[in-house]
C-alpha cells in the first residue's frame, strides 16, 4: 500500500531532518474509526490521523527519550497541529536498534 499525502510529507520531513537509518511509518487510523472525544471524531475519514513511527537515527545519540520525541515532534509541528491526531514514536540510535533486533 502506498503512502497518502500526509504520510508522504511525514516521511519527507523526517528523512530531510534526521537522515534515518530506518523509518517505518504505519497508518493506524483504522483502529480509531468511530472513537469519539470531546472535540468530535478521532479518526479522519480516509485515515492518516493516527500513526505509529519507528525511527533509527544517529541524531538520537546522547538524547533522552523525551528529547528524541521533542525532536521528531518539532520536525512534524505542522502535521501534529492539523491532520495528525496521534503519533506513537519509537526513536532509537543505530546501536540500540542493533541490540533490540
Amino acid at each position: 500500500m502506498s503512502d497518502g499525502p500526509i504520510a508522504a510529507k511525514i516521511r519527507e520531513k523526517l528523512t530531510i531532518g534526521l537522515s534515518p537509518d530506518r523509518l517505518e511509518l504505519e497508518d493506524d487510523s483504522w483502529r480509531h474509526a468511530g472513537h469519539h472525544h470531546e472535540g468530535g471524531m478521532d479518526a479522519r475519514p480516509g485515515g492518516e490521523s493516527h500513526f505509529n513511527l519507528v525511527i533509527v537515527a544517529a541524531d538520537f545519540e546522547g538524547r533522552s527519550r523525551v528529547e528524541r520525541q521533542r525532536l521528531v515532534n518539532g520536525l512534524l509541528r505542522d502535521e501534529l497541529a492539523g491532520p495528525v491526531h496521534a503519533l506513537s514514536i519509537r526513536a532509537m540510535t543505530p546501536s540500540e536498534a542493533k541490540n533490540s533486533a
